[in-house]
């Protein structure tokens, strides 16, 4: 509305008094919608794009008129462009996050060109959430912060420390996305569904979700706060380098007396990912029982899975001919092949398979290892 607003003064005569108030407005409004770090408060891509759009806009308006823009807008579009590269997988398009399908490189690099911004993607935008590790042509996405406010987000997903993961531009983790798309060519009746923590590739209590999603389309209580930790350490094996991720959340305490954490390491030559997921007591609120855990891989869009004999590994076959391997590294883990499905970024949903690790925890808190790697 502000860049209408705008534009409408820039281009109407006597419209000076009129693009003075929307600029005024336009900059207070992207102060209200963008984080310090440029990411959008609803932490969708998709909405990250249309801030773009909008500016790359109002600047050709400004430029059909001979004026400049006001420096912050200008400022603006250049903190905005970073943080949407940072959700990039190898092929230039965008990973499943917060109602967003798999957006196309096509559009992504159009979108960029346009921009005239030229920006390497955003590897730790702390209070954005995002992580990325760029490993070779391996690259690993990971939520790492809280659903953005009920306020701010019409599909907000309760996504919190899920990851996606491809390699030589070939996605072999997902999430199953596509919730924005919901009343075209995906059905309105499974959009709660994909906004569902089980839609996306991390641990899952009780088949409960991590944050509420709620009916009007809002989020409700969950998780309040994450904490983080970045490093980089010397990898195990033929050396060389590593990047370990770890996180924790809090959206499970309050109903089952656990903390989610997640470590992730994941090599510098791009060849194997290692996770551990455990389950921690939360501080007094020490439980009795057993709870029902699921861990859950969505695949990408053609990898073919095979389970081994003792059912704690799969093999993966990516559609460029390379193969990975699956392994449950906790005794007693199984891992079944089901169902899933994959919104692409024209708002298609495809059948995909998904890898579940699941079973019943103590109360007293468990831990589960899990490997990726690639073979050959």
């Amino acid at each position: 509305g502000w860049c209408a607003i705008t534009a409408a003064g820039l281009l109407m005569p006597d419209g000076k008094p009129r693009r003075l108030f929307g600029e005024a407005g336009l900059v207070r409004a992207l102060g209200d919608l963008v984080g310090a770090d440029g990411g959008v408060l609803s932490r969708s891509p998709l909405d990250q794009m249309e801030a773009i759009e909008l500016l790359i806009e109002l600047g050709a308006c400004y430029r059909a008129t001979r004026r400049d823009p006001p420096p912050q807008v200008s400022a603006m579009l250049e903190v905005l462009v970073p943080p949407l590269l940072g959700l990039t997988h190898g092929d230039g398009s965008l990973g499943n996050w917060q109602g967003a399908g798999a957006v196309s490189a096509d559009e992504i690099a159009a979108l960029v060109e346009a921009s005239g911004v030229r920006a390497r993607p955003l590897r730790d935008a702390r209070q954005w959430g995002y992580q990325r590790v760029s490993a070779n042509k391996t690259i690993l996405q990971f939520d790492a912060a809280p659903p953005p406010l009920a306020r701010h987000a019409r599909h907000g997903c309760a996504s919190t420390l899920a990851f996606e993961l491809s390699a030589m531009g070939q996605r072999l983790v997902v999430n199953c996305g596509g919730a924005a798309f919901a009343g075209g060519q995906v059905p309105v009746r499974i959009e709660k569904g994909l906004r569902c923590t089980a839609a996306h590739s991390t641990l899952v209590l009780d088949d409960a979700n991590s944050t509420a999603v709620l009916m009007n389309g809002k989020l409700g209580s969950g998780v309040n706060e994450v904490e983080l930790d970045r490093r980089t350490l010397q990898a195990e094996g033929n050396g060389g380098l590593a990047t370990r991720i770890e996180a924790s959340h809090d959206g499970y305490a309050s109903r089952y007396g656990l903390i989610h954490r997640r470590i992730l390491l994941l090599r510098d030559d791009g060849t194997e990912l290692r996770g551990e997921d455990l389950l921690v007591p939360a501080r007094g609120r020490t439980k009795r029982g057993k709870v029902a855990y699921a861990i859950r891989f969505h695949l990408g869009p053609g990898v073919e899975s095979g389970l081994s004999e003792d059912k704690r590994g799969v093999g993966l076959a990516l559609p460029d001919g390379t193969y990975w391997q699956f392994r449950a590294g906790s005794e007693g883990s199984e891992v079944a092949i089901e169902e899933s499905l994959w919104v692409d970024g024209s708002g298609r949903p495809q059948p995909v398979q998904q890898l579940v690790i699941s079973g019943m925890v103590s109360r007293g808190g468990g831990s589960f290892s899990w490997l990726f790697k690639k073979m050959g």
